[in-house]
């Protein structure tokens, strides 16, 4: 390639040439449009960071009634929105964790207490300096008596917490090498007084501020100018609301938006192929769920779990709603991006079984299953997939399609049977107690079992890895033959950018650079 080329594509990475005017040039000196797409993103990335301008955000999940207050978090707007005003005090990253409100963190030698250094000089929002108190008073708030904290499940097990001088001090019942892991759940963002006084005033120490927010909308943010790290890109980020996957998708092609998440599998290749488009996927712990209340009739017969069980065809799934951006699941929501992962023996569709257990249960009538696009891409084609291949089982299936708009909030969590997804969490650890603790809040399949909570307290205090590996390993046994977790597939996280902005980085496995994206990339023109 040219040295003239070279030249433009560098000041094109830089706003002093425009984007078109580079491809059109590069078109006339026969360079074909990938070649010098390739060329002009490697010199954007050479140059760094710009700052500036306004990026426009296409995101899914959510309704007129969602919520500010990070505790009530439940889909990916509320998860996007709480990450861009507010910070935990470690985050995931690349390889371990991220120091971000904690300067620092450190453990007795049994794991059992644990020190959070507070950092000096960093301020919320509204000008208040943040203090251990603060930090202390937080976690009080997510893990009270009363406290409807998606993060509840995760606080189980502390003994007591204090605040002496800047630091953060943490006592457990019992030993937890985990802990630092737990606490960068995306609920858990420090507060001043914790949010007790304003949980939804969306206050923080994060890189943006909002300015205006519609919920089910539009949401508007501005840079915090006194971040302490001085983090964010964009001058403006807005974040629009769109959950129809066809119009999120139309919205990024035609310009009015400059990142999507969760684009369609069905339509990736598609996209792909757009001049102006990036596609971007990350594989990792996320999944596509039906899931089964086991204490409410007819799903409190465990025979007739397992007749749903083996009348789902998993491989189906992963071919006709992934279309290969997946995996197969287990019905458990461990897969091999967690570090003490087993194999255990693949459950495969069983028409025979699935009649053999249905008949066992003494059911005889039809399941009702609801879903909607709102709960994961495809979930309405995977719910007549599930209902076909349970036809062939002689199950009876009928499928109720809910609005996108408070499908969270109505249907979620809430009716016996329906369409979900889990992003995944951090460590099996962290999994498990957010979800299938009896005790949990977000217990969407109403698992109670008290060997499985046994062996999930007795596993944060295994200091063996060989041991604890074989914990979890059983405990996802029970949760696969016992519980009401139907998990078909793992899904890849696929989302997509416009060749507008740049500075798509590595992610510790969850969607949209872990939600950071829109604060970690720049506007190029």
């Amino acid at each position: 390639m040219n040295d003239e080329l070279r030249f433009l594509s560098a000041r094109a990475a830089v706003g002093k040439y425009s984007r078109r005017d580079f491809l059109g040039r590069a078109t006339a000196l026969g360079v074909s449009a990938a070649a010098a797409n390739t060329l002009l993103s490697s010199s954007v990335m050479a140059a760094g960071p710009q700052k500036g301008g306004t990026m426009r955000v296409g995101i899914s999940g959510g309704s007129a009634s969602d919520s500010l207050d990070p505790a009530l978090s439940t889909n990916p707007t509320t998860s996007q929105i709480i990450r861009m005003w507010g910070e935990p005090l470690v985050e995931l990253a690349p390889g371990g964790l991220e120091p971000r409100v904690a300067e620092s963190f450190s453990a007795s030698a049994d794991a059992r207490v644990w020190t959070f250094k507070i950092r000096s000089g960093v301020t919320f929002s509204n000008g208040k300096t943040v203090t251990a108190e603060d930090v202390l008073a937080t976690m009080e708030r997510h893990s009270g008596e009363d406290t409807k904290s998606g993060a509840l499940g995760i606080m189980r097990g502390i003994k007591s917490m204090r605040a002496e001088g800047m630091d953060f001090i943490v006592e457990l019942e019992l030993p937890n090498a985990d802990l630092p892991y737990l606490l960068t759940d995306y609920h858990l963002m420090i507060q001043p007084n914790g949010g007790k006084d304003a949980p939804e005033a969306a206050i923080g120490t994060g890189p943006y501020v909002l300015k205006s927010a519609d919920p089910g909308v539009r949401y508007v943010f501005e840079k915090n100018p006194n971040h302490w790290e001085g983090a964010g890109n964009a001058a403006t980020i807005e974040l629009v609301v769109i959950n129809d996957d066809t119009a999120r998708v139309a919205a990024l092609q035609s310009g009015q938006v400059d990142m999507i998440d969760r684009l369609p599998p069905r339509t990736a290749g598609l996209v792909k192929r757009a001049p102006n488009i990036d596609v971007r996927t990350t594989s990792g712990p996320g999944h596509y769920v039906f899931i089964m209340h086991c204490n409410t009739a007819p799903f409190d017969n465990k025979d007739l779990r397992l007749a749903l069980k083996y009348g789902i065809n998993r491989q189906e799934m992963v071919d006709k709603i992934l279309f290969g951006y997946g995996s197969v699941g287990n019905d458990s929501p461990i897969n091999a991006s967690y570090p003490l992962f087993t194999q255990l023996e693949q459950r495969e569709y069983d028409p025979d079984k699935s009649k053999f257990h249905l008949k066992k249960s003494g059911f005889d009538g039809s399941v009702l299953l609801r879903t909607s696009d709102n709960s994961f891409p495809g979930a309405p084609d995977a719910a007549a997939l599930f209902q076909q291949s349970c036809a062939g089982a002689g199950l009876n299936m009928e499928i109720k399609r809910e609005p996108n708009d408070g499908y969270w909030s109505e249907v979620w969590n809430k009716q016996p049977f329906c369409t979900s997804y889990w992003g995944g969490r951090a460590t099996q650890d962290a999994m498990f107690s957010t979800a299938y603790l009896s005790s949990a809040d977000w217990n969407d399949t109403r698992f109670n079992n008290a060997q499985f909570d046994q062996l999930l307290v007795a596993a944060r205090a295994e200091l063996d890895q060989g041991k604890r590996k074989q914990m979890y390993a059983d405990m996802s046994t029970l949760l696969r033959d016992e519980g009401g977790l139907i998990c078909p597939m793992f899904n890849d996280f696929v989302e997509a950018t416009s060749t507008r902005i740049a500075g798509w980085g590595e992610s510790a496995g969850f969607g949209l650079m872990n939600f950071y994206a829109p604060i970690k990339m720049w506007v190029t023109a």
